[in-house]
Parts: C-alpha cells; sequence; structure tokens
C-alpha cells in the first residue's frame, strides 16, 4: 500500500492493477489470522483524502477489487471458509464502501474523466452484486432472484437521491457508465420487499423507479445503444417480478407509464432482428400483469384491457414478418428460433398468458392470419414443383410459427385445467 501510495499515479494501469489484486487477495486469505488484514479498508479511504485525482482513483479501485475478492470463491480456499469470510466483510464494510461508491459518485457528476465515472459506479453495482446470503448464482444466467439487502441498509434506500444518482449516471454520453447504472437499477428494483417496513416507504421508492423509467421512455435517451436497451428492457421486467399490480395502480401516473410501457414494447416488437433478446423481458412483465388481475381488489381500471390484445397482435404478426425478412436476401436467419427448440420455448413462454386475458378476440385474430395462410399454401402445392420454392418455405415457416403459437396457448390452458 505504500508504495501504491508512493508510486501508484506514475505506474501503468496494468501494474496498479496487479499490485491491487495482490493485495486484495492476501486479504481475503489473512483475514481471520490477523486483525491488521482488515486495515485494507482504512487504507484504501487514506487514499480517497488524498488531494491527488489519481491517488482518489486508486482508492476506488482497491475498494472495487476488494469486494470482487471477498464475493468470489476461490478454489485454494474451502468453499465454508469463503462463506464466512464474505460473511464477515458485509457485516462489517459492504455497507460503508457502497456509501463510499454513492458519495463518489455525486462528488464526481461535474465533467471528470470517464475513468473516473466508471469506477464508483462499477463499485456500486459490485456492491449490489454481493452474496447476502451465501448462495451460489449461475454466472452463465442474466436471471437473478430478490436481492436480499440487510436492514442495516434502509435508511439509504429510502433516501430518494440514492436511486436518482443512478438515473442520473444513465443520462451520462459514456454507455459503459449508462450500461452499469441500468444494472444498479436492476437491483435495486430487485430488493425485498420486506426491507421496507411501512408500505408509504415501499410505495415511495416504487414511485421514485417509476418516474425514472417514464422519463427514459419519454425521451428515448440512450436506448439506441443495444447494451443500454437490453437492461432498459430487464429493469422494465423486474417491475412485476417484485411488486404487487395494486401497488403500480396506486402510482399516480399509473396510466402514463403504461402507456409508454406499451408503445416501448410494440416498438420493439416491429424491431425484433435487434431487440429479439430483450423483448423476453417485456413480454414477461405483460405476462405477469395479466395473470395478476383476477386477484385486484377495489374499482381503479388496470388499463389492461386496452394494452395487452394489441401486444399479442405485435407479437403474433412480429414472428410472422420476420419469416418475410429471413428469407429476402434468399438467405435463411441461422439463428432461426425455429431450429432451435430452447430459443422457441423461450419466445413463446409468456404469449399464452397473454392470449388467454382476451381470449375470444386473440382466436379471431390468430384464424383470420392462419386460414390465408392455410389457403396460399394448398394454392402452392398445386403447381408444379419448378416454382419459386423460396415462397413455399415463407409459407411453411408461417404456418410452422403459427402452429407452434397455437400449441403453446392450448398447452397452458390445458395445464391450468382451462376448458
Amino acid at each position: 500500500m505504500n508504495y501504491l501510495a508512493a508510486r501508484g499515479p506514475k505506474l501503468q494501469n496494468f501494474v496498479t492493477i496487479s499490485l491491487i489484486q495482490l493485495a486484495c487477495r492476501i486479504t481475503k486469505f489473512g483475514w481471520f489470522d490477523d486483525d491488521r488484514f482488515r486495515e485494507i479498508f482504512k487504507e484504501a479511504t487514506d487514499f480517497l483524502a488524498l488531494a491527488s485525482q489519481d491517488h482518489y482513483l486508486i482508492g476506488l479501485k482497491i475498494l472495487n477489487f476488494l469486494v470482487m475478492e471477498m464475493n468470489q470463491a476461490n478454489s485454494a480456499m474451502p468453499l465454508t471458509l469463503h462463506r464466512k469470510i464474505a460473511t464477515s466483510f458485509k457485516d462489517q464494510f459492504l455497507l460503508q464502501i457502497f456509501q463510499i461508491s454513492l458519495t463518489s459518485l455525486h462528488q464526481l457528476k461535474s465533467e471528470v474523466p470517464d475513468e473516473l465515472r466508471r469506477v464508483p459506479i462499477s463499485l456500486a453495482l459490485r456492491c449490489l452484486s454481493f452474496d447476502f446470503v451465501g448462495s451460489p448464482v449461475d454466472e452463465s444466467s442474466e436471471e437473478f432472484g430478490t436481492v436480499q439487502l440487510p436492514a442495516s441498509w434502509r435508511p439509504l434506500l429510502q433516501d430518494p437521491s440514492t436511486v436518482q444518482i443512478f438515473f442520473d449516471y444513465y443520462k451520462v454520453n459514456d454507455t459503459s457508465v449508462s450500461k452499469e447504472a441500468l444494472e444498479c437499477l436492476v437491483r435495486l428494483a430487485s430488493v425485498r420487499r420486506s426491507l421496507f417496513v411501512e408500505d408509504p416507504a415501499r410505495s415511495q421508492f416504487l414511485s421514485h423507479l417509476m418516474s425514472g423509467t417514464r422519463e427514459i421512455l419519454q425521451t428515448g435517451q440512450g436506448l439506441a445503444d443495444h447494451g443500454n436497451y437490453h437492461e432498459f428492457c430487464r429493469l422494465l421486467g423486474r417491475f412485476k417480478v417484485n411488486y404487487q399490480l395494486s401497488e403500480l395502480l396506486n402510482v399516480e401516473f399509473y396510466g402514463e407509464w403504461l402507456g409508454l410501457v406499451a408503445e416501448f414494447t410494440t416498438k420493439s416488437l416491429l424491431s425484433w432482428q435487434w431487440a429479439s433478446n430483450s423483448v423476453y423481458y417485456l413480454l414477461s412483465l405483460w405476462s405477469r400483469l395479466v395473470t395478476s388481475v383476477p386477484y385486484l381488489k377495489g374499482d381503479t381500471p388496470s388499463l389492461l384491457d386496452e394494452t395487452v390484445p394489441k401486444i399479442t397482435e405485435g407479437f403474433i404478426t412480429s414472428r410472422i414478418n420476420s419469416v418475410q425478412a429471413s428469407f429476402a436476401d434468399n438467405s435463411p436467419d441461422p439463428d432461426n428460433p425455429l431450429e432451435n427448440a430452447e430459443s422457441l420455448q423461450d419466445q413463446l413462454e409468456s404469449l399464452p398468458y397473454l392470449c388467454r386475458f382476451k381470449y375470444e378476440s386473440c382466436s379471431l385474430f390468430i384464424i383470420n392470419i392462419m386460414e390465408p395462410l392455410l389457403q396460399a399454401y394448398t394454392a402452392r402445392s398445386r403447381l408444379p414443383a419448378s416454382g419459386d420454392a423460396a415462397e413455399l418455405s415463407v409459407i411453411e415457416g408461417q404456418i410452422a410459427w403459427m402452429v407452434h403459437i397455437i400449441a403453446a396457448i392450448l398447452k397452458i390452458r390445458q395445464t391450468v385445467g382451462c376448458r
């Protein structure tokens, strides 16, 4: 640490990082051997107190790699020991480190080098991504459950500036910063409900999240970047995972927010080639919303009757159009979901719930698409084999999509015991 303090600003970045990683690794392995190993937190904060911007950056990097090291299992250390160390570190220092990241974010909102913005936002994300309950995480999956923040974090989460600072950083032109800001918001939206003891506090937190996403939906700022777009879809998808429909309805601008989300979903469906992996989260949101309607109490309209049929029709239409587009240049899509059972299942997972919400109108829409396709297929099959094979392939692909869609709807109806 003394070497970093004296020579750190003059060292190459990879050398600085290697020294920090070494110090953090030694700290973890000696955590229970001597209390002096735990002084790394104070030493890192000493860097932050120095006037030099370079030293401030090094201090943030030390905390960043320290959180990462403590949260990451090591093959040279028994898993039980790793969890004990991680728990001890979490209880003693993690909240303070998260507070430091927030303070740094507030201090660095003005004109500063991009790297100075990236490090504190990355530090905040590492804190929010910490394994708070000692459960293994599937690193290959984007899905995660509820974020189990300790009760001691409650005052920080109830402070409106905590959520707002991440929405502010989303507006930064640096896409790596804006994407990580959205990732932080995804985790904040996933915080356990019981963290908020009183309903008003939870409602205020939800309202702030909805207000921030409403502004993004209104302006479209940053959504031209695919990474931002994907994370924003994940953020929207978390609303119904962690909050009840009745809570969403109680937000003053729920109607406006829902309309903007519906418009955003429709546009995403039309841009299926660009947003195919992101639409899953949007459809999951809508499916969870409609399945909550039977349990909704009170007379406040959910407004889903107006929006869900359009989204359902938009999805079906986009699947039909995707077949035509894939053959437009005589080169079928190598990632065609019809050739991938897992991808097909992901795309159709939420659709049955949307269709069942307005089953009669959805059925008529499907029939109006299916009948002309069958007629066209019958007529085309009677033509000589030397005809346009691509045209027949398009019709077959469109019929295949419709068959899968109908099968998915019938399957889910049978599963839930509907007649």
